[in-house]
């Protein structure tokens, strides 16, 4: 069976159409309908259409053992690294994020129509966020670019030195920096030395520490 087959008896495995999929995974229906037409030779979110269709990532990628996971001999160290588990977290907006602290419940139904996976196991309710603007964008070392999708966990330890999620008084959306403490205090600091750094005080709230990236392309 070839990787294209394999793509769409995984699909009907789980039941989906192309769209839901697409949906699960990240990617959208006709990306899925590339793979299982052979014109996608590949697809970086293999072990998450995997997770998402029930079935055996090494199979999926390979054609070794068998599809359905669980049925495999014992894995050699090789074949263990496909196995690695991932989690499902939806992609909210800004203004979903600054509302977060006041949320009664943080995941109404309906909540998210997008999901990405990652294999970060959460500590508490996290979420993806998609930057927007420049303000951690560094010319040197560390930077985030607009565009990355980041991943925040709302029970992770926020010390100093952590890139967090916070809520200002004055706004109602969140603000993406660098926790600092100078002198004792407390600072929202940019990446981007063009940006101001804020002074955070009794006032502010921080909604999450952010723990992974990813750059789509």
């Amino acid at each position: 069976m070839e990787y294209k087959e394999r793509v769409k008896a995984a699909r009907k495995h789980a039941k989906l159409t192309q769209g839901q999929l697409g949906q699960l995974v990240g990617i959208d229906q006709a990306s899925v309908s590339d793979l299982e037409r052979g014109r996608s030779q590949r697809s970086s979110y293999n072990a998450t259409i995997a997770k998402a269709c029930g079935v055996s990532a090494l199979w999926l990628e390979s054609g070794e053992g068998e599809m359905l996971a669980g049925k495999e001999s014992t894995p050699n160290i090789g074949e263990a690294r496909h196995q690695v588990e991932s989690y499902r977290y939806p992609v909210i907006s800004w203004v979903a994020a600054g509302a977060w602290a006041e949320a009664v419940e943080p995941y109404p139904a309906g909540f998210s129509d997008r999901y990405e996976f990652s294999e970060y196991d959460s500590k508490g309710p996290a979420f993806w966020l998609e930057v927007k603007g420049d303000s951690m964008t560094s010319p040197v070392g560390h930077s985030v670019t607009e565009g990355t999708l980041i991943l925040v966990d709302t029970e992770a330890e926020a010390a100093p030195g952590k890139l967090v999620i916070a809520k200002l008084p004055e706004s109602n959306e969140a603000t993406f920096k660098k926790l600092v403490n100078d002198g004792g205090r407390l600072y929202l600091k940019p990446l981007n030395p063009s940006y101001p750094i804020e002074v955070f005080d009794e006032r502010c709230r921080i909604v999450g520490v952010v723990v992974r990236a990813l750059q789509k392309f």
